[in-house]
């Protein structure tokens, strides 16, 4: 009877691998954009196609899709991807092809007021609204009739960046204060300095850079005065990557034991966020967590692919790879991603 059960298993394995090697040949990735909801901005979806992929100009980026591509059945699973401060979508368009080519449908939300567009809500009050970005863009793709019949929305996963990474440790669970990032700054202003002030300037060993941390200190002091506790879960995510997350003013007790699986993706040489007071200060804490992936040559920017060109100033100083960073490590990482989603969102 063992025996018996264990060639039935095999069979099945082997006929699950004909079925994807199958889908994969048949499938494009599809491009679409769908309005968000209650004043939300638009949800780029990414997702398996039986259309003719072509190559699409979007901005700096010349996509190989299916434009607006009649949808494939995939797996019945949706990924929503939540992007980093002042970020596009589209930056992480090589992850959603990786997400696709193992059948899932994927969600971007440019969310409002933090987006390459407008940078107007950059920091707390940008965090406060986007996870219930998230969940009203799992509404939306179940709205949508193109979706709505090739998808179970009771398991979703969801992936972040810098920004999107607090997004995904709030949804994870975790609850963050303003007041708590406050205290983080006047502990570590001079060491973790761009977590504290992000672009609005550099300390450069200079003379000014005593009056720079004494203004950024009394910035802060009087924008992060809210003691408050922020949280929001949804029940229908049920597997959570954070990449390089901000994690700075999060409560760590309230990671300890996340509600879901949660794995971490980090970068050695992240000279926005550095590691020993985000990812790392996670990863410490909760031991359930898994770090999925670690670039030792990677900065803050290592997963943004395609990268986008043309950075200037320091914004480019923060993302731009360091020196011996080799972009031919990403698609195992994507691939280790796929993997994660796969196992926890699949029978």
């Amino acid at each position: 009877m063992l025996m018996g059960s264990r060639l039935s298993g095999a069979r099945f394995v082997v006929v699950a691998a004909l079925a994807l090697f199958a889908f994969a040949a048949e499938a494009a990735v599809g491009l679409t954009v769908i309005a968000g909801g209650d004043g939300d901005g638009l949800v780029t979806v990414f997702y398996p196609s039986a259309s003719q992929a072509l190559p699409v100009a979007r901005g700096p980026f010349t996509l190989e899709v299916a434009l607006n591509g009649t949808p494939l059945h995939g797996n019945a699973r949706l990924i929503v991807v939540s992007h980093g401060s002042g970020g596009s979508p589209l930056v992480h368009a090589d992850l959603a092809r990786a997400l696709v080519e193992q059948g899932f449908v994927v969600a971007m939300p440019e969310h409002v007021g933090d987006n390459y567009k407008d940078t107007s809500k950059v920091g707390p009050e940008s965090w406060k609204r986007r996870p219930a970005e998230v969940s009203r863009t799992i509404d939306a793709v179940g709205r949508d009739p193109r979706f709505a019949p090739l998808l179970a929305l009771d398991k979703v996963g969801m992936f972040g960046m810098s920004a999107g990474g607090h997004t995904a440790l709030t949804l994870a669970g975790g609850r963050w204060s303003p007041a708590r990032l406050k205290e983080h700054c006047e502990a570590h202003i001079a060491e973790d300095f761009q977590g504290c002030v992000g672009l609005a300037t550099r300390l450069t060993g200079g003379l000014f850079d005593g009056w720079k941390k004494s203004v950024a200190l009394w910035v802060i002091r009087h924008r992060m005065d809210d003691g408050e506790w922020y949280a929001y879960t949804d029940p229908r995510i049920s597997a959570i990557i954070a990449a390089v997350p901000y994690a700075a003013d999060f409560d760590m007790g309230s990671l300890a034991k996340p509600r879901v699986p949660v794995a971490l993706v980090t970068a050695r040489q992240d000279k926005w966020l550095l590691p020993r007071f985000h990812s790392d200060a996670v990863l410490q804490t909760c031991k359930l967590c898994t770090r999925l992936a670690d670039f030792p040559n990677g900065g803050h920017g290592a997963l943004l692919s395609p990268f986008p060109p043309g950075l200037s100033g320091l914004l480019a100083e923060l993302l731009d790879d360091p020196p011996g960073f080799d972009r031919a490590a990403l698609p195992e990482a994507e691939r280790r991603i796929a993997a994660f989603f796969s196992s926890h969102l699949l029978p």
